[in-house]
């Protein structure tokens, strides 16, 4: 297997990138850099830490972050399964990454720039949806933010109906956790798990 070693070998490869690549990176939001990251319910969340990487998924009905200002957008961490892996890389190393998806949109957005965990109490209330409100928000000052080339998901024909996995084709959540676990009660978790997903949690 031949294997890059160096940036020279890899640049040597690639040649160049086109104006539009270089121009559609700004250091705060334009106008429509705004809506469409306000439209997006959908965000894919990394970080980096001492113990490596997390990429965490994050969604919510309507837009999954509020954009505070042109340099700021605010992330809502409600109810999980607390492992809270990508807070406890942004306390030690504030660099993240955000790719935003818009359903029936091939064009994603990114943002990439450095987070604070916040807990203030009027911040907190301010997210308040059916009677709840998340324990912390992740506030994101943007370094830099562009749309991403549309081939990705154009190829991968991400949103067409007809390309859809029926999930009774899968594994069940409990048959991972199974599989991870010998010993795990899967029926248990399943059944469970089926009944909380059915009721949408804050």
């Amino acid at each position: 297997m031949s294997i890059i070693q160096s940036v020279e070998e890899l640049q040597a490869i690639y040649n160049g990138v086109s104006e539009a690549s270089v121009a559609k990176v700004t250091e705060r939001l334009t106008a429509e850099y705004w809506l469409m990251i306000e439209t997006s319910p959908f965000v894919a969340l990394a970080t980096v830490g001492p113990e490596g990487m997390d990429c965490s998924p994050r969604g919510d009905r309507g837009g999954v972050v509020r954009v505070a200002d042109d340099k700021t957008v605010l992330l809502p961490d409600w109810r999980g399964n607390n492992r809270i892996d990508s807070l406890l890389n942004v306390v030690r190393d504030p660099r993240v990454a955000l790719m935003f998806l818009i359903p029936g949109s091939n064009t994603t957005m990114r943002i990439n720039g450095k987070g604070q965990v916040s807990i203030d109490p009027a911040l907190l209330e301010s997210f308040v949806m059916d009677g709840k409100h998340p324990r912390t928000v992740l506030v994101v000052s943007i370094d830099e933010v562009y749309f991403q080339c549309a081939r990705a998901l154009m190829r991968s024909e991400l949103w067409n109906p007809e390309h859809f996995v029926d999930p009774a084709t899968l594994p069940t959540p409990g048959t991972l956790l199974k599989a991870a676990k010998a010993d795990f009660d899967k029926d248990t978790y399943d059944s469970t798990w089926a009944a909380r997903a059915a009721v949408t949690m804050w």
